[in-house]
């Protein structure tokens, strides 16, 4: 049986929408099965949606998705490359909606599109288990959305029926590479080896470029060709689940023992039990071995069976997020920005904590309760921004804070300006892990009669 190779398409929501298509030509030119997948999925991008969709029923898919899709659309058809991504977020159906309007565009014949669903739990039913689950943490006046992680299997159900897209909402990150595999392979649910080696061929694409060298890169200390052409990854998957691991052709980047390792353990929390939806992956026993140029083989990983429940992200109102910036140039800059810290702190009172940050003094390393800040000696930097962010949950106060970061301008210390403001709405974050049977997933197939 020829193997199957699996290409990445997006690493997140707002990933580069060129680089797709390099990657299809990829697949096209190695000939044999092949899919690409798309993950554009984070923690709290699927809230986001969500909020996106309260507003508009038709919204709430990715807002890329028609530049991501178009590119590479007819050719994928026509070369048989399955597309699968979970670009469907709060609204899967409005995304399959979206990519036959493309066909249509592109006068391609229509595509036979699988949706598949079952993880968001916002309803009045999946409201109550998760109620059941998070008892007193539940605020039944301040919930918005909660989704369970899906795994692989009706992906690869999907794929098996005939189908040339799978779109879904929140599926595991690796689920959509190893959906793909176990449909070509016909891999049981119980082949836990062959799946937990696929899982992490999942893990190792679904970042898009962050193993192609993209969060690899350090001048003069981990060179990395041609940043700005970064190619995205490409997961030859064989029947045993083990992959090698290479990109697109004629793009920059790089794929070394050393990027596969440091994607390897990104994120894993116990490496001898990487949990997924699908399987509890063990890579202690892991080999990665370089075969070539941008050519790396990962084999050995060992499976174990899924457990009996899946995770869960709830989210709630939490308020509203305001923060700004002004910035001071010249001599006693950081003076006069301390200055203005003052000045914020004692007009809003104890109406919120704030956050100052020094950008060019501190501010990656601070803290939410300004101690670095405030242990941080007085440099002769001629080059500050100060930013202050605060948190409430009456959108007026949050508009106060940003009026008295604006008045700065000519309310002193001397020489402030390039003022920026922003607000947003913000979500608090709970988990749980609820038992299978309670959000089952299922797939059905869309089409202009739906």
């Amino acid at each position: 049986m020829k193997t199957i190779s699996i290409g990445c398409g997006a690493g997140f929501s707002g990933d580069r929408t060129d680089v797709a298509l390099p990657v299809v030509k990829t697949l096209i030119e190695r000939g044999g099965p092949s899919a690409i997948i798309f993950e554009n999925l984070a923690e709290r991008t699927l809230a986001t949606h969500q909020l996106t969709k309260q507003l508009n029923p038709d919204l709430g898919y990715e807002p890329l998705l028609e530049l991501e899709i178009k590119p590479i659309l007819a050719d994928c058809l026509r070369h048989g490359i399955t597309i699968v991504g979970n670009f469907g977020a709060a609204n899967p159906r409005g995304a399959a909606k979206l990519i036959l309007k493309i066909a249509k565009e592109l006068n391609l014949p229509e595509p036979r599109i699988a949706v598949v669903e079952g993880d968001d739990l916002s309803g009045e039913r999946g409201r109550k288990i998760i109620e059941e689950h998070l008892g007193d943490e539940f605020d039944s006046k301040k919930f918005v959305c909660a989704n369970a992680y899906q795994g692989a299997l009706e992906i690869a159900r999907a794929i098996q029926s005939g189908a040339q897209i799978v779109v879904a909402g929140r599926v595991a990150d690796p689920s959509l590479t190893v959906g793909p595999a176990m449909a070509h392979y016909q891999w049981r649910t119980d082949q836990w080896d062959e799946i937990a080696g696929a899982t992490m061929a999942g893990h190792l694409l679904e970042c898009g470029a962050q193993v192609s060298g993209g969060y690899f890169a350090d001048p003069g200390k981990k060179e990395v060709p041609d940043m700005h052409d970064v190619g995205f990854p490409i997961a030859e998957v064989f029947p045993d689940g083990s992959c090698i691991l290479t990109k697109a052709n004629n793009t920059g980047g790089l794929v070394s023992m050393q990027t596969v390792k440091e994607q390897l353990l990104y994120e894993l929390h116990d490496p001898a039990a990487y949990i997924t939806p699908d399987v509890v992956a063990d890579i202690t026993e892991a080999a990665v071995e370089e075969l070539g140029r941008n050519q790396v083989r990962l084999s050995g990983v060992k499976g174990r069976p899924q457990t009996s429940t899946l995770k869960a992200n709830v989210f709630f109102d939490g308020g509203w997020f305001g923060e700004g910036e002004i910035s001071y140039a010249g001599q006693n800059a950081e003076g006069r920005a301390r200055l203005a810290m003052d000045i914020l702190q004692k007009r809003m009172g104890v109406i919120m904590h704030l956050r100052f940050d020094l950008i060019g003094v501190s501010s990656i390393l601070g803290d939410d309760k300004n101690h670095m800040l405030a242990r941080t000696p007085m440099t002769n930097s001629q080059d500050i921004r100060l930013r202050v962010a605060g948190q409430h949950q009456d959108l007026d106060e949050i508009d106060h804070l940003l009026r008295e970061l604006t008045a700065l301008w000519t309310g002193g210390p001397a020489g402030g300006g390039g003022v920026r403001v922003g607000k947003r709405r913000r979500l608090s974050t709970r988990s749980c892990l609820v038992n299978r049977s309670h959000a089952p997933a299922n797939f059905y197939f869309f089409n202009t009669q739906n």
